[in-house]
């Protein structure tokens, strides 16, 4: 029997009482129940005798959070207040979103990841356990949700968690995260929402040893279990969710792409780590175009660290391209990939199908210098041996700068400094207006700092970050440094198909998404970052909705009546973080 649900006018209906209403952080206001909600739900004696409002508890949380020691044990201060009191967390989230942002997602969340299981106080989400598939219908049904209840479940394998790789259960706190800043930054209502951990257990092998650690104490299972544990998940979720968005998120690179192609034309699924950071990196490459004034199809673009994110990134431009006119196979052509191996190139024979489609033609490097590849990095989360099997004769980032004259570099290694000075000089001597994109997370493994990036050519450089970083003064200019956060993609784009009600997640909806962000930013202001302000998500993911929702509707994949009026629409969907009244049932 259901406990908590909701009425007509918004109002929450419960069968709890007592202590069990201030257990559950969706109702619990603490010292803003009323006198009348104290009484009916039998919560007389269990609260100090002093009302306070939203706006007083928040001061108070935020002085709280304000005398944390450190980043981390600020994101801990934040996901137990998360686990206390949601309404308050998300007032205190989108009142200081840009100041918090780093703490409860990127890059904070990764240190609580790793420190999951020693700092473990309260489980929140679902865990699912390739050890008991059978129980993963009464797991997503422990939610106390019904079928039309959930518009959005972010899924993780934790297999490659930011930078950091596999860390099993722990991965639970980015599924957490990232709907955080679905609700914070795109409205949606954190109660028609579910994080899930697919437990596939783990290959990194301080947690096996670790006696703390609570998840499944063995490695990561065959592809075969994998495969059919994942077929059970999404099986079970489109029975019981059908309207639910299945969100991917840091899933590990051998399964990433595989999972999004199993799935996209039969579910409304969506993967942030592959279509998010395409978008996002399109968006920035679309507002350099306006500075630079040549086209998308104009520019030659290099790619250093060519997995998961670095082929969604090419896939993204390619498509934009291809919606240009220009036939697939000439726009590929205009892209450069570096790996572990050095420069991607057909006779390579350890190649993915996603690295194989921008791979070079062999014959047109044979006289290029062969003197490394990606170095002690192959892929974001993926550590190699420097000097390893084909890297010490591959063709280097440096050589194919020198050779290529690339317009655009963009990094997704997480290969701290692998933009040199010498290769951006090199770069810049070429471009008028090079674009220079260092897109790793988190900011310590960055491939460049921007100061750098803006000094070694003298200003020319329109650069944007996968990480936060300050604005940055040279010759009496102030350079705004945008962060392609894909925040600025992902909540718009869910709040997008919530309204359309769409059926799947198409190409033309990630790029009206990515063109929707590139028109919010105006370029030809000296120092202009290519970016909207992280402080401005909840006016991004608006717009982003909106053409989202649009595109959508072109495409045949709506089910909703969208208004004449969408951007009104979208944001009378949009939840704000305010007490609703609590009855008695």
């Amino acid at each position: 029997m259901r406990t908590l649900w909701r009425d007509e006018d918004g109002a929450w209906r419960t069968t709890l009482r007592g202590r069990q209403v201030l257990a559950d952080p969706r109702i619990n206001k603490g010292t803003a129940f009323g006198d009348s909600e104290r009484h009916d739900l039998g919560l007389t004696g269990l609260i100090p005798a002093a009302h306070f409002t939203l706006d007083d508890q928040v001061a108070r949380v935020y002085a709280q959070y304000r005398r944390q020691p450190d980043d981390l044990a600020r994101n801990i201060t934040l996901n137990a207040l998360h686990d206390r009191n949601e309404v308050l967390f998300y007032r205190l989230l989108t009142g200081h979103l840009s100041e918090m942002l780093p703490i409860i997602y990127t890059p904070t969340v990764g240190q609580a990841i790793e420190h999951y299981s020693h700092e473990y106080r309260r489980p929140r989400g679902i865990y699912l356990s390739v050890d008991h598939p059978e129980l993963i219908e009464a797991s997503l049904l422990a939610s106390d949700l019904g079928p039309d209840d959930v518009d959005l479940i972010v899924a993780t394998d934790a297999g490659a968690i930011l930078g950091i790789g596999d860390w099993g259960v722990g991965g639970i706190h980015i599924a957490v995260g990232k709907l955080a800043v679905y609700t914070a930054a795109g409205g949606i209502d954190p109660a028609r929402t579910i994080p899930v951990v697919l437990d596939v257990g783990t290959d990194r092998q301080s947690l096996l040893d670790d006696p703390l650690y609570i998840g499944n104490r063995h490695p990561r299972v065959p592809a075969a279990e994998y495969d059919a544990f994942l077929d059970e998940f999404v099986r079970t979720v489109g029975k019981l969710f059908p309207l639910a968005l299945l969100h991917w998120e840091d899933v590990g690179v051998a399964n990433a792409r595989r999972l999004l192609e199993r799935y996209r034309d039969e579910r409304l699924t969506f993967n942030d780590d592959i279509q998010g950071t395409g978008a996002v990196n399109l968006a920035a490459v679309l507002a350099a175009t306006r500075a630079t004034g040549v086209p998308p199809t104009g520019h030659r673009i290099v790619i250093f660290g060519m997995g998961t994110a670095g082929a969604g990134i090419a896939d993204q431009l390619t498509a934009a391209m291809v919606a240009q006119g220009v036939p697939e196979a000439e726009a590929r052509r205009r892209f450069w990939a570096v790996d572990r191996q050095g420069l991607l190139t057909r006779d390579m024979t350890a190649l993915s199908d996603l690295q194989r489609r921008y791979a070079r033609d062999p014959a047109e490097v044979a006289g290029w210098r062969r003197d490394g590849g990606l170095g002690e990095h192959a892929v974001p989360g993926e550590r190699t041996v420097p000097g390893g099997p084909g890297v010490a004769d591959g063709i280097s980032l440096a050589e194919v700068v020198a050779r290529v004259h690339p317009t655009v570099l963009i990094g997704t290694s997480t290969t701290a400094g692998a933009f040199s000075e010498a290769v951006v000089r090199d770069m810049a001597a070429h471009a008028g207006r090079p674009v220079v994109l260092p897109m790793s997370n988190p900011t310590a493994l960055s491939e460049a700092a921007p100061a750098d990036l803006i000094s070694w050519t003298d200003g020319r450089a329109l650069v944007a970050t996968g990480s936060p970083f300050g604005a940055v003064d040279h010759g009496g200019i102030r350079y705004e440094i945008g962060q392609a956060n894909n925040a600025l993609i992902f909540p718009g784009l869910g709040l997008g198909v919530i309204a359309a009600r769409a059926r799947r997640v198409t190409d033309g909806m990630l790029l009206a998404a990515a063109r929707a962000v590139a028109d919010l930013v105006d370029t030809s202001t000296p120092g202009a970052p290519l970016l909207p302000r992280v402080a401005d998500l909840r006016e991004t993911s608006v717009v982003v909705a909106a053409a989202v929702a649009r595109a959508a509707e072109a495409e045949g994949v709506a089910s909703a009546t969208l208004d004449a009026d969408l951007a009104g629409q979208v944001k009378a969907l949009m939840w704000e973080p305010r007490y609703r009244p609590v009855r008695p049932a």
